[in-house]
């Protein structure tokens, strides 16, 4: 069996809010919008209600943040 599923449906989509998000789609994870990386739904803790994208951590969400105030 693969373990990883090549449909994506293992990605959820979310709509994010100031503080927290709704889950518009169930899934496993969201993908940072900086690094491309995985980011399970129980360790989402960034994210831009502004823009509607997720984060890995604190570092991406501060250079995406450096990046649209440029």
């Amino acid at each position: 069996m693969n373990a990883q599923d090549p449909s994506g449906s293992d990605i959820a989509k979310l709509h994010y809010g100031d503080g927290d998000f709704a889950v518009l789609k169930p899934g496993r994870y969201v993908i940072c919008a900086v690094t491309g990386q995985k980011v399970p739904l129980e360790a989402l803790r960034y994210w831009s209600a502004e823009l509607q994208e997720a984060y890995a951590g604190p570092a991406e969400a501060l250079q995406r943040w450096r990046e649209t105030r440029a």
